[in-house]
């Protein structure tokens, strides 16, 4: 059987590090959510409608991951209050990526560089997507082992 990856590189965080922050940052009244190896996450309102969470979740990421332009105000970004970090949000409805400080070089980023670092990784998750962990109400919470 394999284990999950939880190694970690300087400036980058383990992928436990990544879900236990991110289960901090969603509003516990989202029970179904996806959330991919760069630390983008897809929030599903209305899952129960939803016949195959995984692939609606790949398909989203797919459409709306990748990052097209050079413009640098497409997103927002919210400090955290239940963990340390941010959550950069842009366009895609429920599609989020969370940015530790521990990803960022400077001690006091401005919101630009949190963005950019939060769309980059977004991106990354958009062209290469791997779902590491999917938490349901209707469906089994799995992490994915590879």
């Amino acid at each position: 059987m394999k284990q999950k990856s939880d190694h970690k590189e300087a400036g980058e965080i383990t992928e436990t590090e990544l879900l236990h922050h991110v289960r901090l940052s969603i509003n516990p009244k989202f029970q179904d959510w996806v959330l991919f190896k760069n630390g983008t996450y897809i929030i599903f309102e209305h899952a129960d409608e939803i016949s195959n969470l995984e692939r609606k979740a790949l398909k989203l990421i797919k459409e709306f991951g990748p990052v097209y332009t050079e413009q640098s105000e497409d997103f927002d970004v919210t400090d955290l209050k239940n963990t340390e970090g941010w959550i950069v949000s842009g366009h895609g409805y429920g599609m989020y990526t969370y940015v530790s400080p521990q990803e960022i070089k400077s001690k006091k980023p401005d919101t630009i560089t949190i963005g950019l670092s939060g769309r980059g990784k977004r991106d990354l998750d958009g062209r290469n997507p791997i779902i590491i962990h999917i938490n349901g109400q209707n469906c089994q919470q799995r992490d994915y082992e590879r």
